[in-house]
């Protein structure tokens, strides 16, 4: 059990998602970031803090370990408990997959974990505690990789079956750990699921759409694989920075973080950010918002709630 992830007395567990910092060397944009960072934490006062990929620019930073470290300082300040998933950029160049993950596990308060013999650099699940001690949620997190790696398909990567079967086996794990019951679960990985595309076209989703959705061609299975154990309530990306929206699909909520850099594309009117997550102890159900940098608290629920009464 990760001693550090535990629902805290009142029973909530607060996760804050940074996504998409594309930190290059500290500059002025930098700057702007590492403040916003330190504000969401200080008003979220999370539990946990997931980043969601992309982390630095590898191809514009001219030493990537000092990057690396420089984009997780705040957390590692914070004494927040925190955890990273690898994105597309974060190794285009200077530096590989491999050595970006071993520098963020090397940090302060990292629990950013590897799975040795599934394919791609960190899958692995965190657990969380209940009041009790005993497993009350678990965290799946996920390597979506960065480019097709067939000549024949021209697009981002996507989730291994090996990495499937990972996360199903880890799932029925946890099932039996837990003496048969299922556990409420969340997923974090960069690129979005080709049913991100799906769950905008098909149903009532909540917050914008700015963007097409980049995600992979081929469709792998994870989805349906999530849908076929039960335990994931919701899935956290980010990937497409002007796109912040979410949406249900056979009872999962496919959802976008909020794009946390500076030093990358943007549009304006849609202020920087970061996605809030609330866990509640022995439920299957989560609260979600995001908190801006211009100081608004967007509630997407509600409105989300308020289309579906209509």
């Amino acid at each position: 059990m990760d001693k550090q992830l535990k629902f805290k007395p009142d029973g909530s567990f607060t996760i804050v998602q940074f996504t998409d910092l594309h930190w290059q060397n500290g500059d002025e944009k930098d700057e702007l970031t590492r403040a916003l960072m330190e504000e969401v934490i200080r008003e979220e006062k999370p539990d946990l803090i997931v980043f969601t990929g992309d982390l630095i620019y590898s191809g514009h930073c001219e030493n990537p370990e000092r990057s690396v470290r420089e984009v997780v300082a705040e957390a590692v300040r914070s004494g927040v408990p925190w955890a990273a998933v690898l994105g597309n950029h974060d190794a285009e160049a200077n530096v590989t997959r491999e050595e970006v993950l071993g520098y963020l596990r090397s940090q302060q308060g990292s629990l950013t974990g590897h799975t040795p013999g599934v394919r791609g650099f960190g899958n692995y699940a965190l657990q969380v505690a209940g009041s009790d001690g005993a497993l009350a949620a678990a965290l799946y997190f996920l390597d979506s990789g960065d480019y097709s790696k067939l000549k024949h398909v021209d697009s981002y990567a996507w989730i291994n079956r090996d990495q499937i079967d990972w996360y199903a086996a880890e799932s029925r794990h946890f099932y039996e750990k837990n003496g048969g019951e299922t556990l409420p679960a969340l997923a974090f990985f960069h690129i979005p699921l080709p049913e991100y595309e799906t769950v905008w076209a098909k149903g009532i989703c909540s917050g914008q759409k700015n963007e097409n959705v980049c995600c992979a061609k081929i469709n792998s299975g994870l989805f349906a694989a999530m849908v076929e154990r039960g335990d994931v309530m919701g899935t956290f990306v980010g990937h497409d920075h002007i796109n912040d929206f979410w949406g249900e699909l056979y009872g999962i909520r496919l959802t976008y973080g909020r794009a946390s850099g500076y030093n990358t594309y943007g549009k304006e009117g849609f202020p920087r950010g970061a996605r809030v997550i609330r866990l509640r102890e022995g439920e299957r159900q989560f609260e979600s918002w995001l908190r801006l940098a211009d100081g608004c608290v967007d509630r997407q629920e509600a409105a989300h709630e308020a289309e579906l009464k209509r």
